[in-house]
C-alpha cells in the first residue's frame, strides 16, 4: 500500500495545474473529482490526499506538523511534536523514527521556511512556459531579484491563467542560500532526508513550492522494483513466445494450405489431360466417320463395276488403296473399258496402266486399270481437330 501511495503521489505532482499545460490542468481536475467519491481513509491510504510531514525551526526547537490534504477541501495543518535541536547529531540514522507513528514516519518530509526568509515576485509568462516553468524562471532571477541564479534556491508556481491573452500568472519564489543553510544545519541528519523545501506565506501556510534542487530531493526506493522488472521480463518473454507460436501456427497453416493446393492442382491437371484425351478421341472418331462417309464403300464400288463392265470381262484382282482403285483382269475388248468406266460418280481418271497382254489360254487380253476414287473432304471442325492432334 505504501508503494502504491508513493506512485500515486508522484503522479499527482506531475499533474499539477500548469505543469503540463491544458492537459495537466484537466487531469488534475479529473483526479480531484474522482477523489471526492472516495472515503477520507481511502484517499489517505492511496496517497490521493498528498499528506506531508512539515519540519520548521522554531528558535532552538524543531517543530513537526502534519499537513493533511485530501485534494478536495484543501490542506489542514496539525501539530505533531516539538523536538530539541538535532544539529548535534552526526549520523544517528533516522532520529524521527522512534517518536513518530509508522504512518507518519513514512510520509515525505518537507522543510518549511518562514515567510521572511524568501522573496516572491509575480510574473506573466507565455502559456508554453508551463511545460518547463523552473527552467524559464531561472532566467528571470537576475532581473526580478538582487541575487544571481547560483546564489539562491528558487521555484515557481502557477497562480492562474489570464482570460484575455492566455498567459500564465506565475509567482517566483527565491531564498538566498546564505539564509537557507542555517535551517539545514539545524536539521542535522534530517537534512539529507528531505523531499523538498517550502516557504510559508504571511499566514504561515506553505506555498507548495519546492526550493530544493531536483538532484538533492530524496527519492524513495521502490521495494517492488526488482519484482516489477522480473514480471516485466516474464511478460516480454511470454509476449515474444506468443508471437513466435502465432508465427509457427501461421507457417503450419500455410504449409497445409500449400499441400492442399498442390494436391488439388494435380487432380485438376489429371482431369484436364483426361478431358483433352476424350476431346481428341471424339474429334478423331468424328474425322474418321466423316472420312468414311465421304469415301465410297467397297460394296458401292463392286456394284458400280458389275453394272459397267461387260459380260466378256472378269476381274482377277480388285484393290482399294487409299484413294486409288486398281483393277486387274481379262477382257475380250480391253480398250473399250475406259469408255465404260467414265462418267461414274465413284471414281474419275480411269486409265490403263501398262500394255495390254493377250492371254493364250483364255484367248483374251490381260489388262491393269487404275482410277482415282472421288472422296468428299471432311468438315472444318473435324479437320481442325485432326490437324491439332497431328501437331501435338
Amino acid at each position: 500500500m505504501t508503494t502504491l501511495r508513493d506512485r500515486i503521489g508522484r503522479l499527482q505532482s506531475r499533474l499539477q495545474p500548469g505543469a503540463g499545460g491544458a492537459a495537466g490542468g484537466f487531469f488534475a481536475w479529473w483526479a480531484r473529482s474522482l477523489a471526492v467519491w472516495l472515503p477520507p481513509r481511502w484517499r489517505a491510504s492511496l496517497g490521493l490526499g498528498r499528506d506531508r510531514l512539515l519540519l520548521s525551526t522554531a528558535g532552538d526547537a524543531l517543530q513537526l506538523r502534519l499537513e493533511r490534504d485530501d485534494g478536495v477541501a484543501g490542506p489542514v495543518l496539525e501539530d505533531v511534536a516539538v523536538l530539541p535541536p538535532l544539529d548535534g547529531l552526526a549520523d544517528a540514522g533516522d532520529p524521527l523514527q522512534p517518536v513518530l507513528a509508522p504512518a507518519l514516519a513514512d510520509l515525505p518530509r518537507w522543510l518549511v521556511l518562514p515567510a521572511a526568509a524568501g522573496l516572491r515576485r509575480r510574473l506573466a509568462l507565455p502559456a508554453a512556459a508551463g511545460e518547463r516553468l523552473r527552467d524559464v524562471v531561472s532566467f528571470e532571477i537576475d532581473r526580478q531579484t538582487p541575487f544571481s541564479a547560483d546564489a539562491v534556491a528558487f521555484d515557481a508556481r502557477v497562480l492562474g491563467r489570464r482570460a484575455g491573452d492566455g498567459q500564465l500568472d506565475v509567482e517566483l519564489v527565491v531564498v538566498p542560500r546564505s539564509g537557507l543553510q542555517p535551517h539545514l544545519d539545524a536539521l542535522g541528519p534530517l537534512a539529507a532526508m528531505l523531499a523538498g523545501i517550502d516557504l510559508a506565506d504571511s499566514a504561515g501556510q506553505p506555498l507548495r513550492v519546492n526550493l530544493l534542487a531536483p538532484a538533492q530531493r530524496r527519492q524513495r526506493a521502490d521495494p517492488a522494483r526488482a519484482w516489477n522488472l522480473v514480471l516485466a521480463t516474464i511478460a516480454i518473454l511470454a509476449f515474444g513466445l506468443a508471437l513466435w507460436q502465432v508465427l509457427v501456427n501461421r507457417r503450419a497453416a500455410t504449409d497445409a494450405f500449400q499441400q492442399s493446393v498442390d494436391a488439388r492442382a494435380g487432380e485438376a491437371r489429371q482431369a484436364s489431360v483426361q478431358r483433352q484425351r476424350l476431346v481428341d478421341a471424339v474429334a478423331g472418331q468424328t474425322f474418321l466417320d466423316q472420312a468414311r462417309a465421304g469415301r465410297p464403300s467397297a460394296i458401292e464400288i463392286i456394284d458400280e463395276l458389275s453394272r459397267r463392265l461387260p459380260d466378256h470381262t472378269y476381274l482377277e484382282k480388285l484393290a482399294i488403296e487409299n484413294d486409288k482403285l486398281l483393277l486387274i483382269g481379262l477382257s475380250s475388248d480391253a480398250s473399250s473399258l475406259i469408255g465404260r468406266l467414265e462418267g461414274s460418280k465413284l471414281w474419275r481418271a480411269a486409265a490403263l496402266t501398262g500394255a495390254v497382254q493377250p492371254d493364250p489360254r483364255t484367248r483374251r487380253d490381260r489388262f491393269t486399270l487404275t482410277a482415282d476414287l472421288i472422296v468428299n473432304a471432311p468438315t472444318a471442325p473435324a479437320r481442325e481437330a485432326a490437324d491439332a492432334r497431328a501437331a501435338r
